[in-house]
């Protein structure tokens, strides 16, 4: 588990969904290599679909920004070392506003 290792940003998530996005992303950083990010974000939003239905969308990498709506409950944004991951389920309505990253 990343917990200790990841810097946690913004996140309105339930714990236990947080904990499923670190667990994931620890799985993530064991099979891939930390400079395949699209490899990490593809795993990680295959399995919280699976999990919590589709519609979500990851972002891991060094440098970039966002700036997204998303269904209230549902986004993480934390750091693992210097690989950045954003986890989120896309809203089309002003459900909730993500804060820029």
């Amino acid at each position: 588990m990343l917990e200790g290792k990841a810097v946690m940003g913004e996140t309105d998530m339930k714990q236990t969904m947080k904990e499923d996005a670190l667990s994931l992303a620890a799985k993530a950083l064991d099979c891939f290599d930390v400079t395949e990010p699209t490899q990490i974000a593809r795993f990680i939003k295959k399995e919280f679909d699976k999990k919590y239905g589709l519609g979500w969308q990851c972002i891991a990498g060094t440098h970039f920004g966002s700036f997204l709506t998303h269904c209230s409950g549902c986004f993480i944004h934390f750091s693992v070392g210097n690989l950045t991951i954003l986890l989120f389920k896309g809203s089309a309505g002003e459900v909730a506003s993500g804060p820029t990253v």
